[in-house]
């Protein structure tokens, strides 16, 4: 099954849940219990909107809305800042809050040292925290997750969309002039070989016939000469013998 689709079903399936349960019904925290922990799902955004799930705001299970919304925006250290407050997460559900940190730390700077990922992530040595790195988060998470929108984000991303999208179209008409360009130095290119293939024809045509030029006044000459030779041979005045006394 495709990893996307598995996200939308696992979403699906959790929504159908929340929404069957009254927000003082324990079976809504254990749905968002069991969402939280869920090792495939990085996305709580749909579940948080549910008209039930926000009234826990004003009920007994308050909490575990907190809770909810540290899993769609929140990082381990905001847990552990605000833990007093929360419920004791299970190890799957701080497993999980600890990726979700690293995709907020991916999210917001291009190089993320050693010395803040120990640190935001409550790790001791750098074994350890190559460890998690590579198993827990690269091989893992099989895909390239995301979070979800904190409130306000939205703006932030149609900017930088907006921008990014302004740049790839003065790169595309950059890439288009370079294109032409190069179709019209090509152009030059055919035309001057054609110019310099149709100038050596012409050189070979004029060899070719000055050769035969010179191959027939050769011809003439030589027979000319053999003339000229039977001639002075005809008219020259032979010797007579004289007898011998």
């Amino acid at each position: 099954m495709d990893i996307e689709q598995k996200q939308s079903e696992l979403i699906d399936q959790f929504v159908k849940q929340a929404s069957s349960n009254s927000p003082n019904s324990p079976a809504i925290v254990s749905v968002i219990v069991d969402a939280t922990s869920h090792p495939s799902l990085f996305a709580f955004s749909e579940i948080l909107a549910l008209p039930n799930v926000l009234q826990l705001e004003a009920s007994e299970n308050s909490a575990y809305l907190d809770m909810l919304r540290l899993f769609a925006h929140g990082t381990w250290s905001d847990y552990k800042s605000n833990a007093d407050r929360l419920p004791k997460l299970t190890p799957d559900q701080i497993l999980k809050l600890k990726q979700l940190t690293v995709l907020t730390l991916a999210e917001t700077f291009k190089v993320l040292p050693y010395d803040q990922l120990m640190q935001e992530l409550d790790v001791t040595n750098v074994r350890e925290l190559e460890d998690f790195l590579i198993n827990e988060c690269m091989y893992a998470v099989q895909f390239a997750a995301g979070r979800d929108l904190r409130p306000g984000q939205l703006g932030s991303m149609i900017h930088t969309l907006s921008n990014w999208l302004s740049t790839s179209e003065n790169l595309l008409v950059s890439i288009q002039e370079k294109i032409r360009w190069a179709d019209s130095m090509s152009e030059v290119d055919k035309k001057h070989r054609k110019e310099v293939e149709e100038k050596v024809e012409e050189v070979k045509k004029s060899l070719f016939k000055a050769d035969i030029d010179f191959r027939g006044h050769e011809e003439i000459c030589s027979e000319s000469g053999g003339v000229m030779d039977y001639e002075e041979d005809r008219i020259r005045p032979k010797r007579r013998r004289h007898p011998i006394s």
